[in-house]
C-alpha cells in the first residue's frame, strides 16, 4: 500500500564543502583518519548508553567492525534521557569547532540549527554511494531533504503514539485489555475506572515525556491534517482545537502520578511494568522494559495506538551526521555505510525496538523481527505519517523546547490551560520564518 506522509518544510543554509576539511588537524587527530598515534579511528557521540539502546549499539558495532575492521570505534555516549545531555555537549562542541566525526541527531527538523549555522556537510552523494535512494522510502526521503540535500542517514524509524497497558490492572478495574478506547473520553473514563479500583491510572515522567503524551493528544484531537497545520501556519495554535487538546489533557494529568515527573522515561514506566499503574504513553522503545522484566503481550501487557490517533503513525528517526571539521570524515562515512546497510538496521533495530528505515527487506527478513516490529512494519507501510514534535521531527529544538518548559510549568500547577496555551503559541512563533 502506498504511504501517505505529510512532511514540514525547513528552510537551510548553504554547507561548507567537504574540502574545507581535508588536511585539517583537531584534538590530536588528522583528517586522514588516523589519530596522532597512527590508528585509524571514528568517534561516534550518541546517547544510546544504557539497556536495550546499547544493547542495540553493541549490535551495530559488532556489524561495524566486521565491515570495516581497520577502523577503531571510539564510543562517545553521553546519558541522558532523549539525548537531553549528549544535545548540550554536541552544542557546546559545534560552536567550538570542536566536533566529533558524527554524531547522533533525530532526523527533521531538529537539524534546523545545525545546518543554518553551517555546522554539517551535506551526505546526499552517500545516498547514491550507498544506494540508498532505491532502499529508503520516498516518503522518508522527502521528509531527509532540505532544499534539494540531505543531512543525515537514518540508522531506524520509532513510533511515539503507542499506549503501554498493563493487562492486569485494567481486569482488575473492569476494562477489556483487548477493546482500546475509542477516543480520549472512553480513555479518560476507563483511567477514571482504574482510579476507583486503587491503582494509578497513567503514569508520566519529565518534561520531555510530558511533551511526548500532550502531542498525542494534539494528534487524537486535530486529526493528521489539522496536527500538522500547526506547524505549516494552516492550524491555529490558539484555536480551539488546540483549546480542546488542552483540556483533554489537563483531565489526564490531574488522573496521573507527581512522584515520577522529575524522572526520565524508565522509572515512569516501571509501575505500569510492575503492575501499580495501568497506562503510559511512549515510543516503542518502551518495549524494551516490559522485555527485561520477562513479560509477554497480551497476556501480561497490550500496546495500540493513543485513542484517537489509530492509523497515524507519529514517526520519529534517529540519524547520524557528518560535521563540517570532522576529525576523520573518511572513516565517519565508513559507519554511515555500516548503519545504512540491512546487515546493521536488521542488528540494531531487533534489538532496540525500532524499525528499519530501509523498505526493501525480505519476507524471510522481516520474519526474523518480534512480533511488535513486524506490526509497527505494516503500520508505516500503510498509516498516514506525521512528525513527532517530542523527538525533533516536526520543529527545530528551541520550539520544543520551550513547549517542554511550558507543559513543566503548568504540571507543577504554575500555569492554568489559558496561560499554557498562550506560551505553546509563542514558543510555535519560532519555527515561523
Amino acid at each position: 500500500m502506498r504511504r501517505k506522509l505529510y512532511v514540514v518544510g525547513i528552510a537551510a543554509a548553504m554547507t561548507m564543502s567537504l574540502a574545507a576539511c581535508g588536511g585539517a588537524k583537531t584534538d590530536g587527530k588528522t583528517a586522514s583518519g588516523a589519530d596522532s598515534a597512527g590508528g585509524k579511528v571514528v568517534d561516534v557521540v550518541s546517547w544510546w548508553s544504557a539497556g536495550s539502546e546499547k544493547d542495540g549499539l553493541d549490535a551495530l558495532i559488532k556489524v561495524f567492525n566486521e565491515q570495516h575492521p581497520g577502523i577503531k570505534f571510539e564510543n562517545k555516549a553521553i546519558a541522558g534521557g532523549a539525548g537531553s545531555q549528549a544535545k548540550q555537549k554536541l552544542a557546546a562542541d559545534l560552536a567550538a569547532k570542536n566536533p566529533p566525526d558524527t554524531y547522533q541527531a533525530h532526523a527533521g527538523a531538529e537539524l534546523q540549527e545545525a545546518i543554518d549555522s553551517n555546522y554539517l556537510q551535506d551526505v546526499s552523494g552517500l545516498y547514491d554511494e550507498f544506494k540508498l535512494r532505491e532502499a529508503f522510502p520516498k516518503t522518508l526521503m522527502d521528509s531527509l531533504t532540505v532544499d534539494g540535500k540531505i543531512y543525515s542517514i537514518p540508522s531506524n524509524i520509532h513510533r511515539s503514539n503507542v499506549v503501554w497497558a498493563n493487562a492486569s490492572v485494567l481486569k482488575e478495574a473492569g476494562i477489556d485489555p483487548a477493546t482500546p478506547p475509542a477516543d480520549l473520553d472512553a480513555w479518560i473514563s476507563d483511567m477514571e475506572k482504574v482510579k476507583a479500583a486503587g491503582k494509578t491510572p497513567i503514569t508520566i515522567g519529565m518534561a520531555w515525556t510530558q511533551l511526548n503524551l500532550f502531542e498525542n493528544i494534539l494528534l487524537a484531537d486535530l486529526g493528521p491534517q489539522g496536527y500538522v497545520g500547526l506547524f505549516n501556519g494552516s492550524t491555529d495554535w490558539k484555536g480551539d482545537g488546540v483549546k480542546k487538546a488542552i483540556a483533554h489533557y489537563s483531565k489526564i494529568l490531574q488522573l496521573a502520578n507527581k512522584d515520577l515527573m522529575t524522572e526520565d522515561w524508565e522509572p515512569a514506566m516501571k509501575p505500569v511494568v510492575e503492575g501499580k499503574a495501568a497506562y503510559n504513553v511512549m515510543g516503542d522503545w518502551a518495549l524494551a522494559s516490559f522485555n527485561a522484566a520477562g513479560k509477554k503481550a497480551p497476556t501480561d501487557y497490550v500496546y495500540y495506538a493513543v485513542p484517537g490517533t489509530k492509523g497515524t503513525f507519529n514517526f520519529l528517526a534517529d540519524s547520524f551526521t557528518l560535521p563540517v571539521g570532522a576529525p576523520h570524515p573518511d572513516n565517519a562515512k565508513s559507519w554511515l555505510n555500516t548503519i545504512s546497510t540491512k546487515e546493521g538496521q536488521i542488528a540494531f533495530n531487533s534489538i532496540k525496538g525500532s524499525i528499519p528505515a530501509r523498505s526493501d527487506l525480505t519476507p524471510e527478513e522481516i520474519a526474523k523481527f518480534p512480533e511488535y516490529q513486524q506490526s509497527a512494519m505494516k503500520d508505516f507501510a500503510s498509516d498516514t505519517i506525521v512528525p513527532s514534535i517530542a523527538h525533533g521531527a516536526a520543529v527545530p529544538a528551541p520550539v520544543s523546547n520551550d513547549m517542554s518548559d511550558a507543559l513543566a510549568k503548568f504540571a507543577q500547577g504554575a500555569s492554568d490551560e489559558a496561560k499554557l496555551q498562550d506560551e505553546l503559541a509563542k514558543a510555535a512563533m519560532k519555527n515561523q520564518k
